[in-house]
């Protein structure tokens, strides 16, 4: 099975906020364990954490060797203030305190460092991403820090404004990617990023009430138009499921992903070997120098 590049232990798939609750007065090494069984069951031997505000993924880091699993985490992303990303992780709110962020990842163990520069989709109006986005030079101020301490950088994206805004510094991989347009698509092609589309965080939400399949469907005809160029363009990507999302469970989350990918593309031999190399890149880079 292949591994899952995008994960966030800390939440169950269900209650965002009950999740987030029990660990509120300490990680609940209870819950976390049964997370990684549900890995160890599906087969999944490689997670690499989006992070979270509460220590649970460094936690998990620890307890995944028991459980066979090479665990990474960025142990909390990182996010401007007044921006989205403070359910996952700590603030900053000029260069240097990003600096500061970046040393204190390093210090509790961080594999890789984790940036918020878009908001999230907007499914009241399609192509639209909440929040404003970070500056394309602030972006790339980021990256430079990030890597010059030695970190790759996992982004959290949306937009063709943010992802060519994080393309442009350089980060490693772009999760989610959502609205890019033809011409950033191509453009992530000509780069070393990496994107994790995250397809089943939209695709899982159909049925369930929260919002109409009406509103669903063209933003997952709007992905798979984009991941079916990525493929022709030659662009690297790599499953990963944002498993603990609403409706996307830890473990299964990744075969719902896989899923996903072969009914937009297809099941052959080199759709899976596309998909292997893009897992491979994230497994080198994404380590703790």
């Amino acid at each position: 099975m292949f591994g899952e590049c995008h994960a966030h232990v800390i939440m169950d798939g269900i209650n965002y906020k009950k999740a987030v609750g029990l660990h509120a007065e300490g990680v609940q090494d209870k819950v976390v364990r049964r997370h990684l069984e549900a890995y160890r069951d599906a087969d999944v031997h490689f997670v690499r954490d989006g992070g979270d505000a509460f220590g649970v993924s460094k936690r998990a880091k620890r307890l995944a060797v028991e459980y066979g699993i090479d665990y990474r985490t960025p142990i909390f992303a990182i996010h401007k203030e007044g921006h989205y990303g403070a359910i996952v992780g700590r603030s900053f709110g000029n260069l240097q305190e990003f600096h500061a962020r970046v040393l204190e990842a390093r210090e509790e163990g961080a594999d890789f460092i984790k940036i918020m520069t878009t908001g999230l989709l907007d499914f009241a109006n399609h192509g639209t991403v909440t929040g404003t986005p970070l500056d394309v030079q602030e972006v790339k101020e980021m990256v430079h820090i990030a890597h010059e301490e030695g970190f790759a950088v996992m982004s959290h994206t949306n937009g063709v404004y943010g992802v060519r805004a994080a393309l442009e510094a350089g980060v490693d991989s772009i999760e989610h990617g959502n609205y890019m347009d033809e011409a950033t698509v191509r453009m992530l092609a000509e780069t070393n990023t990496v994107w994790v589309p995250t397809l089943v965080t939209v695709r899982n939400l159909r049925g369930c009430g929260r919002y109409e399949d009406s509103v669903i469907s063209p933003i997952m005809e709007h992905a798979a138009a984009n991941l079916r160029l990525a493929w022709k363009s030659g662009a690297k990507v790599a499953l990963g499921s944002d498993a603990g999302a609403y409706r996307v469970l830890h473990g299964k989350g990744i075969q719902d992903e896989l899923a996903a990918f072969r009914e937009v593309l297809g099941e052959s031999r080199e759709i899976l070997s596309w998909l292997e190399e893009g897992e491979n890149k994230i497994k080198e880079r994404f380590q703790r120098k």
